[in-house]
């Protein structure tokens, strides 16, 4: 195998993280998480929990990617041999999944570009949605065919996942996000100055930072605030591990670590400011309060935002335009980073060539995203994207960071890599945050996720996520999240077809 790839500059590395971090969800999500937990005063949780749980992963990530030199799979079993390196495949697996659904969004925002310029949703922006769009059928995990509308738009994301990834790392992922990270930042600056005129504006910024103090009594707000946190930042998933395997020795870790969560942080604080002047100016024109329009997810960028595009006065088709590109630039870059995890490991583990494995890897999610291209697709995106998150992500960060920290107890090994090559050393604080706080945070967390979601499998089919029936539930949430543990433990139990002792620090 050849040597292996690098970023060619440090800031072509940080371009990349950040194009990671900033997806949909910095637009999407996080203004109504703030919204609801606080207004002004969830910054206070938030900002600790970045720089006690975010940063901190973060730089621990970045440690191992860098220490080791390889995939997730690949580092953790240089770290500790196969007791770590399932821990690396059920990243790589969870990655997996998200691709194929988070590559339909893609798809969708790329229809809703062009559909803003003749406002083809019409006077019923959610009918459009549900019906014209996605021609959703009438019964949770029901196929239904596929929606052609949906099939073509997904394909061609995939093109373009196809040719950025078989470009390499330098050449593909690297330029990419030198080209999209900028655009995004240009395109969603626009966004937020022209909604920041809007009649209504200052109503809806008034809703979103009025500070309710009394929320910080409330320890859902702390758990909000370090789940955000969490699935924000790509971290543990993979993706930040493959990433910082690419940086050459002399690689400022600690550094590069709060620069990126900065960065991402500076994005979601732009889009709070963006979305909730659109919603301000939708209250205004309703006459109704802001809490009556605000909403998040599919049903803020697909449904209520096509709606506050129509009532706008002046160039209303070109604003909606610019809001959608900045989705797909934000999802493009996201996607490349997640697909690069699964590219990586089968690379590594199985010692075939880099563009080999780009066609295994996107050519199998290709396949496998085409589900969420039919008349039921949104219900499988839906229940798949709760229950691999939270049953996932937030387990794999949970596990991550209690295995490393009182298991393996490589925490000063890590601590003395990166300040070794750090400007930020990294201190107690550190050690403190990885070793108590964010086990104690993401432990409470998990702990009622499972308690919630167990409990309502006992009740009737109603009292489900989104009131989905049990059967669905089972094979299209838990099934889903479960599926990826069993292939880790399955790719973790072949042998490597290569040499793993072979890499220098």
């Amino acid at each position: 195998m050849s040597e292996r790839s690098q970023w060619g500059t440090r800031a072509g590395f940080i371009m990349a993280a950040v194009g990671s971090a900033v997806g949909l969800g910095n637009i999407w999500r996080f203004p109504y998480v703030a919204y609801e937990n606080g207004g002004g005063a969830f910054f206070i949780p938030y900002l600790f929990a970045l720089l006690t749980a975010g940063i901190p992963i973060l730089i621990m990530e970045f440690t191992i990617g860098h220490k080791y030199r390889g995939s997730a799979p690949l580092s953790f079993f240089r770290m500790a041999g196969k007791k770590a390196e399932w821990l690396g495949w059920w990243g790589v697996f969870v990655s997996f999944v998200i691709s194929t659904y988070y590559s339909v969004i893609i798809a969708w925002a790329i229809k809703y570009t062009f559909y803003s310029f003749k406002l083809s949703w019409g006077d019923d922006p959610g009918g459009f949605l549900f019906g014209d769009v996605l021609q959703l059928a009438d019964t949770p995990g029901e196929f239904g065919g596929y929606v052609p509308g949906v099939l073509i738009p997904l394909l061609v994301v995939w093109l373009i996942a196809f040719i950025i990834l078989f470009s390499g790392v330098k050449r593909g992922i690297e330029l990419a996000n030198r080209i999209f990270i900028p655009t995004l930042i240009v395109v969603f600056v626009l966004v937020v100055i022209r909604a920041l005129t809007l009649d209504g504006a200052a109503l809806g910024l008034e809703a979103l930072f009025k500070p309710d103090l009394s929320k910080l009594a409330n320890p859902t707000v702390w758990v909000a605030a370090y789940g955000h946190i969490f699935f924000s930042l790509s971290i543990a998933f993979a993706i930040m591990i493959t990433y910082s395997s690419y940086l050459p020795k002399k690689s400022d870790i600690t550094n590069n670590a709060f620069i990126t969560g900065f960065a991402n942080s500076g994005f979601e604080l732009l889009a709070g400011f963006g979305v909730f002047a659109a919603l301000g100016f939708m209250a205004t024109q309703a006459n109704v309060p802001v809490d009556e329009v605000a909403d998040a997810g599919v049903g803020l960028a697909f449904v209520v935002f096509p709606e506050i595009v129509s009532q706008m006065p002046g160039m209303n088709g070109l604003f909606g335009a610019l809001f959608f590109l900045s989705l797909v630039l934000a999802g493009i870059t996201s996607l490349v980073s997640i697909c690069e995890t699964y590219i990586a490991g089968i690379s590594d583990k199985f010692n075939i060539s880099r563009n080999k494995s780009v066609v295994i890897g996107v050519g199998t999610a290709t396949l496998v995203a085409t589900i969420f291209a039919t008349r039921g697709g949104l219900y499988f995106l839906d229940a798949a994207d709760y229950f691999i998150n939270q049953f996932g992500v937030a387990a794999i960060g949970l596990i991550e960071v209690i295995l490393i920290a009182w298991f393996f107890r490589k925490l000063d090994v890590f601590q003395n890599h990166a300040n070794a090559i750090s400007d930020i050393r990294a201190g107690l604080w550190w050690k403190i945050c990885l070793t108590f706080v964010t086990p104690l945070v993401l432990g409470y967390m998990m702990f009622g996720l499972l308690r919630t979601n167990l409990l309502r499998l006992h009740e009737t089919d109603s009292g489900n996520y989104e009131g989905y029936s049990n059967t669905f539930i089972l094979y299209g949430g838990w099934g889903v999240a479960i599926a990826a543990l069993v292939l880790a433990i399955i790719f973790t139990s072949t042998k490597w077809k290569r040499n793993t002792t072979n890499y220098e620090e």
